[in-house]
């Protein structure tokens, strides 16, 4: 990624700059604290007494809180590069931010306001980021990017099925909802992965891209849409059957097991922040494979989705924003002292709180306290190293 600013001016304060820096902060910082309220709440504490319980907290915010905010932190930074024109900067970033962090405060404490104006404050975020974005990518007619805007307005579809599904005492549009979301965010981690991860492979090792190959390409993108088609049927009361779902998930994880195959993440074994970039993609198939067996009754759905949550979506976050952070704030782009310790805990904590847990129910209460841990370590390190960066002007003079 071109890590240059094409604004001629610039916002006086760093963090209202570009997008990755109050979303990357907060949302890693959030998603500490929301792990340390869930942490407690499985040792018997309730720490807080938010807007549709403690259950549907934290899978809402996991997904629409954290997720949702790093995702939006990075779309609003890249689309800067592609488009070769001015991102959201300044007030209107801030106030962007504002609405997520209100929206935060207020399904946290809800004060006693009325459930309209909760859910407009959350559900509001992601069409805005949409708009902001679309309108960039059609500016310039660069219509390859436009496949963002519909997938985030239907992550807010998502987002709005979950406050409905409490507003209604309706559980199936609770689940349906949490799994669209996360499945969503796991397409745009594959359609994101598939540009950066060979790209930063091979400017890495020093060796040419793999060319990508257009029948594999159609073949993992297009069975990866047709499970959020599936889904979204799903979720709006038509019966999918288990076995149709469960067989397209097969598809699209071997499609995408082939595709990480060729980009020779064997040869990153000393460089953490690529690996972990590999290692986060081996999880979509590895999430794909579970949830298809969960489907056919073998366990739990809820494992498969933390697979891809923890292992895929978790992991391939911090490694993004590690390397994004530096290469936007001007530094050498580098694995700083314990970034791969942390990536290394995120896929241990993906492991016990999934396949391990599917084969040995019985240690449940570990695998939760384990993996919570392990979060809470591994984005602490990145808040530790990243914070001052973030907050401070790019160290190169450029705008940014």
């Amino acid at each position: 990624m071109n890590t240059a600013s094409p604004a001629p001016h610039q916002p006086r304060l760093p963090l209202a700059r570009l997008a990755f820096r109050p979303f990357f902060l907060l949302a890693s910082l959030f998603s500490v604290l929301a792990m340390v309220v869930w942490f407690a709440f499985w040792h018997g504490d309730i720490l807080l007494r938010p807007h549709g319980g403690l259950m549907w907290w934290h899978q809402h915010e996991m997904i629409f809180g954290f997720g949702a905010a790093v995702v939006v932190g990075f779309l609003l930074t890249a689309v800067q590069n592609w488009t070769g024109r001015p991102s959201l900067s300044g007030a209107p970033l801030l106030g962007l931010v504002a609405l997520w962090l209100a929206a935060r405060i207020t399904l946290a404490f809800p004060m006693g306001l009325p459930v309209w104006l909760l859910i407009a404050l959350d559900v509001v975020f992601l069409p805005l980021a949409a708009l902001v974005m679309g309108r960039l990518v059609v500016a310039v007619k660069l219509w390859r990017n436009l496949m963002f805007v519909p997938v985030l307005l239907l992550l807010a579809g998502a987002n709005l099925a979950m406050h409905l599904g409490v507003a209604q005492g309706k559980f199936a549009l609770i689940r349906e909802g949490g799994y669209l979301g996360v499945l969503l965010i796991a397409v745009l981690m594959v359609l994101l992965g598939g540009r950066v991860i060979p790209f930063f492979t091979s400017r890495k090792l020093g060796r040419p891209q793999p060319a990508a190959i257009p029948a594999l390409e159609r073949l993992t993108l297009g069975s990866l849409l047709a499970i959020v088609l599936l889904q979204l049927a799903v979720l709006l009361g038509a019966a999918v059957p288990p076995a149709l779902l469960a067989s397209v998930m097969l598809v699209a994880a071997a499609a995408s097991l082939v595709r990480l195959v060729r980009w020779e993440g064997h040869l990153t074994l000393r460089e953490p922040l690529l690996w972990g970039l590999h290692l986060s993609y081996a999880f979509v198939p590895v999430g794909l494979t579970m949830w298809a067996m969960a489907l056919l009754g073998v366990f739990r759905v809820e494992l498969a989705l933390h697979a891809l949550a923890i292992g895929g979506i978790g992991a391939m976050m911090l490694a993004m924003m590690a390397r994004v952070s530096l290469g936007h704030t001007g530094r050498e782009i580098r694995t700083l002292p314990g970034i791969g310790v942390g990536l290394a805990l995120i896929f241990a904590g993906a492991l016990l709180r999934s396949p391990i847990l599917a084969m040995f129910p019985q240690i449940t209460h570990w695998t939760y306290n384990l993996s919570i841990i392990f979060w809470c370590i591994a984005y602490l390190i990145f808040l530790f190293h990243y914070t001052l960066p973030l907050l401070s002007a790019r160290a190169d003079g450029q705008a940014g």
